[in-house]
């Protein structure tokens, strides 16, 4: 097959730090090429994904209404270029736009909320040529409500990126992994942490907006470097690894319903169990007492801690190689790709 990739413009594929949609459009270029498919990629300029060929963004922006006629052109071009047997989009479907009358199969991959009203019209324009998927039951629960063929298939981690560890120190830390903002619920683990009287090791990028600097302030600062609550700021795929394999549990409290949250996979690869809370992706990823403790409050989230330890850490490990680990998901993209080309030919045959 010859397959056409596209990601959001803002960040290359894969990227240098965070970067959750880039790290699954890298993963699945590589385990599809590995399969012995073409697959050419739309995407940040700065890309160093091994695709077969490459089309650069012009538009650095999704939400520049110039930038998205620019990207709208590039992937018009690019279509006309590489002639795809299946257009695969990780970005805006604004830039399908051109494409949607086309009978060329066309997948539309959410891995945020989608827009009701957009999926809407895109699967009325597109009369049975544009698929659905979502990272998670929970958003194509909310994409469904506006029609179109959608179908599930889960985010994943590369198993060979995370070492797992079988045990910990006695005295390991807890770590808190995630962008430091509101919704990720960093405060949330300070709060337990100082409670349970545990190590606390915080990773991850501050946001810089006055909402995420005024929260930074208020909310971060003042209990760092006491009570054994550590900022060490964003970490690479090594540093990551590494930390991940030497704490008690990830505790990342959200306070959103996360679309589905890869940090929590990535975790479980390490062996690490995972403490959040029920909303959103989580209870997809997250068997309650069997990978971590899914939470409503202080007190369950302190309850939490002190259980941590009856975890298996190879229960976690197994549920990433079992359901969430790049091979079972490239596959399931693949039966995909040709179950729509099949349903081609045989609409082609009857015509």
């Amino acid at each position: 097959m010859r397959i056409l990739l596209t990601a959001d413009p803002e960040l290359p594929v894969p990227p240098k730090l965070y970067g959750g949609i880039e790290r699954i459009v890298d993963l699945l270029i590589t385990g599809l090429q590995s399969r012995g498919h073409t697959v050419a990629l739309v995407a940040h300029p700065e890309s160093t994904s091994k695709a077969s060929q490459f089309f650069p963004w012009w538009g650095k922006q999704s939400q520049n209404k110039l930038d998205v006629l620019k990207n709208t052109a590039v992937l018009w071009s690019a279509v006309q270029q590489f002639q795809p047997d299946i257009v695969h989009s990780f970005s805006r479907i604004l830039y399908l736009l051109p494409l949607l009358s086309s009978p060329i199969p066309k997948v539309m991959s959410y891995q945020r909320n989608p827009s009701l009203r957009t999926t809407s019209w895109g699967a009325k324009l597109a009369k049975g040529s544009l698929t659905f998927t979502g990272c998670s039951d929970y958003i194509c629960g909310i994409g469904q409500k506006a029609g179109g063929l959608w179908q599930t298939i889960h985010n994943c981690v590369e198993l060979e990126k995370y070492t797992f560890q079988p045990q910990v120190k006695a005295d390991a830390p807890l770590v808190f992994l995630s962008r430091v903002e509101y919704i990720k619920g960093a405060h949330q683990a300070i709060a337990a942490a100082r409670q349970a009287k545990k190590p606390l090791i915080i990773a991850g990028n501050q946001v810089n907006t006055p909402e995420g600097k005024q929260y930074w302030q208020q909310e971060i600062a003042p209990y760092l470097g006491k009570d054994g609550i550590e900022y060490i700021g964003p970490v690479n795929d090594i540093q990551k690894n590494e930390l991940l394999g030497q704490a008690l549990a990830m505790i990342v409290p959200i306070q959103w319903d996360e679309p589905f949250g890869i940090v929590f996979a990535e975790a479980l690869a390490c062996g690490t169990p995972v403490i959040s809370c029920p909303r959103g992706a989580l209870p997809e990823i997250v068997r309650q007492g069997i990978d971590g403790y899914l939470v409503n409050n202080l007190q369950e989230t302190c309850t939490a801690i002190e259980k941590i330890s009856q975890i298996n850490r190879y229960n976690c490990r197994q549920r990433i190689e079992q359901c969430f680990c790049a091979d079972v998901v490239v596959n399931k993209y693949e039966q995909m790709y040709l179950s729509l080309l099949s349903s081609e030919s045989l609409t082609f045959a009857k015509n």
